[in-house]
């Protein structure tokens, strides 16, 4: 190929024809033949990418963000008064808990791994199942799971009722005052104000030539050219559609114990093609949310990287191509929420 040819072929070569019309949801992950020529040191704002920049503001309701942090904080919204939300969504850890599964009233423990919360406002569906459509669905599930929050809510409501500042905060953002629709509602507007804008990476999307060193733009080549961008793209780098868990090799043979968890979104749909069917995860802040996985297995990047090349592309990958493509992964990392 010419070097002379314009940048947004480069890139064209590079993705191939996937690149150009989109990724569909029901896609199958297909690696990418290898580019002709490297990546182009800094793209220009015109040039195509699979990823794009976490936008460096969102408009929100200053009141209900103020407010839906204090819920998300409200360790009395669990049935005990032990756990909120923030107990398994640690802001200063990644959004996640750290944990392999999450721990709720009485010390239930969870069958799944606690995805972050951070840059959830950019999901297309919540949970790893994506059993609820919004944020605000979303909030039903562990307020009432007997493995989380296990509470009402007509105790949750309860006690908003009798509290004088939830009366005035939720009056001052809602002209109903306390119902479950505003409390949702708060919740999930504080949740989408915790992006993460102004990663290395978003700055080098954006044109900074020297946001990335020569290992972390390899690292991206090779992450468009094996095919790992076929699921991980969007504003999220994932989140925006579902994938088998095990596409080039059947994962839950080799780990063995399938868990019902295990089978994703057939809960959800109960159509046996949705079977190990998962949401895949936003690569966002990765670096600081092990461990990986669905199921937690994966402790540290380099294996969660490992695991994926083999049972999702089926192409085994050298030490230094799995230190170069968790190179880019940390060059995900994006400036925390603001303090409140």
């Amino acid at each position: 190929m010419s070097s002379k040819l314009p940048m947004y072929l480069l890139w064209t070569a590079t993705l191939g024809v996937a690149g150009i019309i989109g990724w569909r949801a029901t896609s199958a992950p297909t690696p990418v033949a290898a580019a002709s020529q490297p990546m182009p040191a800094a793209p220009a704002s015109t040039v195509f990418s699979p990823i794009t920049p976490v936008p460096e503001a969102v408009p929100l309701d200053r009141r209900k963000v103020v407010l839906g942090d204090r819920l998300f904080h409200e360790t009395q919204l669990s049935s005990d008064g032990s756990i909120s939300c923030a107990s398994c969504h640690d802001l200063s850890t990644g959004g996640d808990d750290g944990r392999r599964v999450s721990v709720g009233v009485g010390g239930a423990e969870g069958e799944l791994n606690a995805p972050t919360v951070l840059n959830s406002g950019f999901n297309f569906r919540q949970f790893w199942d994506g059993r609820a459509a919004t944020l605000e669905e979303q909030v039903d599930g562990p307020l009432q799971h007997p493995a989380e929050m296990a509470n009402t809510w007509d105790k949750v409501l309860a006690f908003l009722s009798a509290d004088a500042r939830y009366a005035k905060d939720f009056q001052d953002a809602y002209a109903d005052g306390i119902t479950p629709v505003n409390l949702r509602d708060a919740l999930a507007t504080y949740e989408r104000s915790l992006f993460t804008p102004n990663s290395r990476f978003d700055r080098w999307l954006r044109g900074d030539a020297a946001a990335l060193t020569t290992e972390e733009s390899e690292g991206y080549r090779l992450f468009v050219q094996v095919g790992c961008a076929t699921c991980h793209q969007g504003v999220n780098v994932g989140g925006n559609m579902f994938q088998t868990m095990g596409h080039a090799r059947d994962y839950f043979a080799s780990r063995g114990q399938d868990k019902p968890a295990d089978l994703g979104r057939f809960n959800v749909t109960g159509d046996t093609a949705d079977k190990h069917k998962f949401k895949v995860p936003s690569l966002r802040n990765v670096e600081l949310t092990a461990p990986y996985l669905h199921d937690g297995s994966a402790t540290t990047l380099e294996e969660a990287v490992q695991i994926m090349a083999s049972y999702q592309i089926g192409q085994p990958l050298k030490d230094v191509e799995v230190s170069r493509l968790v190179a880019f992964l940390r060059t995900l990392t994006g400036e925390s929420p603001p303090a409140r």
